[in-house]
C-alpha cells in the first residue's frame, strides 16, 4: 500500500491512537502526535522505540486556536502534511438526558465534535495543497441509540455528520475524510470499566488501525464519505 508520508494523528497517545501510530511508522511514514498526557506520551515513544519520525507536542486541541498551532507546528516537523487521523475523543454516560449533569453536554460536544471540528479545520489547508486523506471517529451509539449517554451519542453523530459534509466539499479537490464507526474498543481503560463484560465481543485496536491505516492510504483511493462499521469480534 502506498501511505501519507507526513500524518497529524490526534489522540495518538490513547490506546488505538498508538497502534495506528505504530502502523504509519513501520509503513515508513512521518507522524505528529498531539497529546495532553506526559506520562501518555513517554509510553508512546518508548513503544516507537524513539523512532525520530515520530514527533509530539503537547495541546489541547479542542481550542480552535491550539488546534491551529499545532497543526502549523506539526507541518513544520513533519516536512508535509497529507494524512490526518482525527481521533482525540471521550466518553462520558451518566444517565437519562434529564439525570446527567448539564456539564457533561459540554463536555462531550467539546472533546468529540470540538476537537475533529478544530483539527480538520486547521488542516485542510495543508491537506488542499499536497491532497490526502482525513479519517475520523464515530460511533455506533450515533446510529443505535445511546440511551444513557445521550451527549455522547450526539456528539459522534455530529462527527459523522461533519465527516460527509467535509467529504462532499472536498471530493472534487484533492483530499477524502472517511469515518470509522466503532462499537465498544477493547482498551484497557475499558476493561477496568465493564468487569464482568464478555471480552470477546468487542473489536480489538490493533484491528481497527488495520482500518484506519486502509482509508489512509492510496489503495481507499475510490472512498470518501463513507462511515465504515469497525464493530466485529476480531
Amino acid at each position: 500500500m502506498s501511505f501519507p508520508r507526513g500524518v497529524v494523528v490526534t489522540g495518538g497517545a490513547g490506546a488505538l491512537g498508538r497502534a495506528v501510530v505504530l502502523g504509519l511508522l513501520e509503513r515508513g511514514a512521518r507522524v505528529a502526535v498531539a497529546y495532553r498526557s506526559p506520562a501518555e506520551w513517554d509510553e508512546l515513544r518508548r513503544a516507537a522505540g524513539a523512532n525520530e519520525a515520530l514527533l509530539g507536542v503537547r495541546a489541547d486541541i479542542a481550542d480552535p486556536l491550539a488546534a491551529q498551532s499545532f497543526v502549523e507546528e506539526a507541518s513544520r516537523g513533519l516536512g508535509r502534511l497529507d494524512g490526518l487521523a482525527a481521533l482525540a475523543g471521550a466518553y462520558t454516560g451518566s444517565g437519562t438526558l434529564e439525570a446527567a449533569p448539564v456539564e457533561e453536554w459540554e463536555r462531550m460536544l467539546q472533546a468529540n465534535l470540538g476537537t475533529a471540528f478544530a483539527v480538520c479545520r486547521a488542516a485542510l489547508p495543508h491537506l488542499l495543497k499536497e491532497g490526502g486523506s482525513v479519517v475520523t471517529v464515530g460511533s455506533q451509539l450515533a446510529n443505535a441509540g445511546g440511551a444513557g449517554a445521550a451527549a455522547y451519542a450526539v456528539s459522534k453523530a455530529g462527527v459523522e455528520a461533519l465527516t460527509r459534509v467535509l467529504a462532499l466539499e472536498n471530493r472534487d479537490r484533492g483530499v477524502r475524510f472517511n469515518c470509522v464507526s466503532p462499537g465498544i474498543i477493547d482498551t484497557p481503560a475499558n476493561r477496568r470499566a465493564m468487569p464482568q463484560a464478555d471480552v470477546s465481543r468487542w473489536t480489538s485496536t490493533a484491528a481497527i488501525a488495520r482500518v484506519i491505516l486502509f482509508l489512509l492510504s492510496a489503495e481507499s483511493a475510490p472512498t470518501t464519505g463513507a462511515i465504515v462499521p469497525v464493530d466485529a469480534p476480531a
